[in-house]
């Protein structure tokens, strides 16, 4: 819930000190150089232009502070920007760090302590008005029902980056007061139909989650969660960060309740998504590299998804790739041992695999780590399930091309401690298992 209305902080920042403070920026705004995107009849130099004081304008007494929100904003604006920013990327360094000097001086004019002070005091009145745009920008701009006097798309692209840094700005603990306020902005962003401005929202809200507590977060979590469920058919450019900063906010709202429905909806959405583009290999490596967390809070859980997860886990261990195959032997290690694999089904299809590969990566760079995870797992299945193991295992005792795995797997079978170390396995420090490729 919102605070009790108090004073606002703006009303600290006298017009005098405003106008110049903005004098230089003015300059410098002026003096870079801006050309508008082929097809676009915004000029966002001129929008930010129009949030600086100007001495030829007087706002009314209703208005007053609104001049020091803008100029806040302007700033905001400038120290967004960054090369692959869209809408901000022409921005010169020298007006970013003009800008930086700027909130200083503000600071200072106002009398808080430092920018970071001045910044926590204004957030109230900086952000609603950019929640206000991107909320009237939120209508595909290929819309033929667009209504014309919607601010146009640039204006979204610029406020979403303007939030984004100033959230950034607010660390923990004092983030977790804000979360009434920048939250539902957060989620205006996440929800918008621009890519870019989608982004903003993801890249906030893993500020959000990594600043304040899980319990700040209790009355948005279902709202948060439901929004990065219904991204996850995001596109391609925006797979890595939608999967991250849903596995982030989905283990830090529920970590201690694995019966959470929001697992099971999460790495369904996911794996459906993913068994209907199985051949991607970005939005795979992705996944395989950011979903540790989620198997590990969710420990047995897993068991109600192995119907796609081995489906996919079979497709992906024979990809192209060194680093899928890579990636996906250390998730079938990792499921194994947080389910015991208990659905006996996957076992001897899951040995057959295994073997293949053991086969194919003769001719792999990797050949080495894979065969040392291939190892591993059979040992590890060899050690849960026994008597299916050694039914699936039968087939292939006879097969001349398997002498040196046959011998291995024999000699590491038999020792007991082998459970202890199997957990070391990964790629970066791989289990060393001595025997010639």
């Amino acid at each position: 819930m919102p605070p009790p209305p108090a004073a606002a902080a703006s009303a600290a920042l006298r017009r005098e000190d405003l106008l110049r403070i903005a004098s230089p920026l003015r300059s410098s705004l002026a003096a870079a150089p801006y050309a508008p995107p082929e097809g676009s009849t915004t000029s966002v130099k001129s929008l930010l232009a129009s949030l600086l004081p100007s001495p030829s304008q007087h706002p009314s007494t209703d208005d007053a502070g609104k001049e020091a929100v803008d100029l806040l904003l302007f700033c905001a604006a400038a120290r967004a920007a960054h090369a692959e920013a869209p809408a901000l990327h022409w921005v010169p360094e020298g007006l970013s760090k003009a800008a930086a000097g700027a909130m200083e001086e503000m600071a200072a004019a106002g009398g808080w302590g430092d920018a970071d002070e001045m910044l926590l005091a204004m957030m109230p009145e900086a952000v609603p008005p950019l929640k206000a745009v991107l909320r009237e920008t939120d209508v595909d701009a290929e819309d033929d029902m667009i209504c014309a006097d919607r601010p146009p798309k640039e204006h979204a692209f610029v406020a979403a980056h303007q939030f984004r840094w100033l959230l950034s700005q607010v660390n923990y603990p004092k983030l977790g007061d804000l979360c009434w306020l920048v939250i539902p902005c957060a989620l205006t962003a996440l929800d918008h139909w621009s890519p870019d401005v989608k982004e903003q929202g993801m890249v906030s809200f893993m500020h959000i989650a990594k600043n304040v507590k899980a319990t700040e977060l209790s009355l948005y979590e279902d709202a948060i969660l439901d929004a990065c469920c219904n991204n996850i058919p995001a596109d391609d450019e925006l797979w890595y960060r939608i999967v991250e900063v849903s596995v982030l906010l989905l283990t830090c709202t529920q970590r201690s309740n694995p019966r959470s429905p929001w697992y099971n909806k999460m790495l369904a959405e996911m794996l459906g998504h993913l068994e209907r583009q199985p051949l991607n290999k970005e939005r795979r490596v992705a996944w395989l590299s950011l979903i540790v967390p989620v198997f590990d809070a969710m420990g047995l859980f897993l068991l109600a998804h192995f119907r796609l997860l081995f489906s996919l886990f079979f497709q992906w261990m024979h990809a192209d790739d060194d680093r899928t195959v890579l990636l996906v032997l250390e998730r079938t290690h990792a499921v194994i041992k947080l389910t015991w694999i208990r659905q006996s089904p996957y076992i001897s299809r899951l040995v057959d695999e295994l073997v293949l590969l053991y086969k194919e990566s003769a001719t792999r760079k990797s050949r080495e780590i894979m065969r040392n995870h291939i190892v591993g797992i059979l040992v590890l299945l060899q050690k849960c399930k026994g008597q299916l193991f050694e039914e699936a295992w039968k087939k292939h005792e006879v097969d001349p091309d398997l002498t040196l795995l046959r011998s291995c797997l024999k000699e590491l079978c038999t020792k007991d401690t082998y459970l202890a170390s199997a957990g070391a396995l990964n790629t970066q420090n791989p289990i060393n298992f001595s025997f010639a490729i």
